[in-house]
């Protein structure tokens, strides 16, 4: 029970990694805030959780908007009377030719995938101040450490995600830690799509896609899943890492080493 009494709000928790990671949060005892922009998704995961035993309330957020972010930490506080720790996990992916990515694109995935850390992570902070603790945590990727082709718009989104980090992890200490997790290829609806996308691409079938990475790219030989993520989570949220700030831990079997 290493999160005992803990509060923590997780976005996009209603699937994939942010799911994992509320799961495992609440196993470790911690009172979770489930949020998501698909109310059916965090009320599935709250469900999950609750009928474990655990001790949840979900949230509708969409994090691109900072007066929803707001009303998120809002809601934690009313609900749990405290916010100890914040999962940025909520973010998308769009892959294809750089010189096809539009307007509309670019800003839709900064909107979530950066604009959406920096307005939870204001609301957020501002009670951690002022208990003078908190541990926030960043989902970024290993594309947020070295580029990739056809995943220009997202990879510039996880460079800025480690950035926002290690800048924040300067400005909120000595009481709040602040850092950010890099995974790999983790088995999530977001890699179903990639592989879709990149397949056409490189006229490969989709379940090729996967499988061609991990063989020649991963030494562990496999693919990630949610609760390999959702480990490396529960270390950073927890007292044994209260030493540890501003840094990009890289989570993806070996396939980023730097």
């Amino acid at each position: 029970m290493r999160l005992q009494d803990k509060v923590a709000i997780i976005t996009g928790a209603g699937r994939g990694i942010g799911k994992g990671i509320a799961v495992k949060f609440a196993q470790e005892g911690a009172k979770v805030v489930v949020s998501d922009i698909n109310q059916e998704t965090a009320e599935e995961t709250a469900k999950e959780i609750q009928k474990a035993g655990g001790q949840v309330r979900w949230v509708k957020t969409d994090v691109t908007k900072k007066a929803e972010a707001e009303a998120m930490v809002a809601f934690a506080l009313k609900e749990f009377g405290q916010v100890d720790i914040l999962v940025n996990n909520a973010g998308i992916v769009l892959a294809g030719p750089f010189g096809e990515s539009t307007e509309a694109d670019w800003d839709r995935i900064i909107a979530v995938n950066l604009k959406g850390v920096v307005f939870c992570t204001q609301a957020a902070v501002k009670e951690m101040m002022r208990r003078k603790s908190g541990k926030i945590i960043n989902i970024a990727s290993r594309l947020g450490k070295v580029g990739g082709p056809y995943m220009a718009s997202y990879t510039a989104t996880k460079f800025a995600v480690i950035g926002l980090t290690q800048s924040n992890a300067f400005e909120f200490a000595p009481h709040i830690t602040v850092n950010a997790i890099c995974p790999g290829i983790v088995l999530t609806e977001m890699w179903d799509y990639l592989s879709n996308v990149l397949g056409k691409i490189r006229g490969i079938p989709p379940e090729d896609v996967i499988k061609t990475r991990v063989d020649q790219q991963v030494p562990m030989g496999r693919g990630q899943y949610p609760e390999d993520v959702a480990k490396v989570a529960l270390f950073l949220a927890s007292s044994d890492a209260d030493y540890i700030t501003g840094q990009a831990i890289n989570d993806s079997g070996g396939q980023e080493t730097r």
